[in-house]
């Protein structure tokens, strides 16, 4: 998968999930913004010229991914959001997607599911 010419905005607090996300989506070839709380993440969403796909954590500092998800979403409408958490509990998933996130994906993430689920966004016309 070639993913050279997209943008994944990665909004995660703890250092180590961020280092195993950009492990396994690097070797895709696409540009990888760390945003390390929800503030971080919406000011990524306003400076950056282009994301085309934002993985957020939802337990995060500051601002959570749910508060995070609101405004990115009326900043950039069309942009798919992918809700992670560690604290998957049996509502979680269901509690994301009446959020508005877009899929969601729980820890510990495992390489190929992150993939498909990612490329689905990155690659929709396969």
């Amino acid at each position: 998968m070639d993913w050279t010419d997209k943008a994944i905005l990665i909004a995660e607090d703890e250092d180590s999930n961020y280092l195993y996300l950009e492990a396994v989506l690097q070797k895709t070839g696409a540009k990888l913004i760390w945003a390390r709380n929800g503030e971080e993440a919406i000011e990524a969403c306003k400076n950056e010229e282009k994301i085309d796909l934002v993985l957020m954590d939802l337990q995060m500092p500051n601002i959570n991914g749910y508060q995070a998800r609101e405004v990115i979403k009326d900043l950039s409408p069309d942009t798919p959001q992918i809700a992670q958490t560690a604290f998957a509990m049996a509502d979680d998933e269901k509690r994301a997607m009446d959020a508005g996130f877009d899929a969601y994906i729980s820890k510990p993430i495992r390489k190929n599911n992150l993939l498909a689920l990612v490329g689905r966004f990155l690659e929709p016309e396969k």
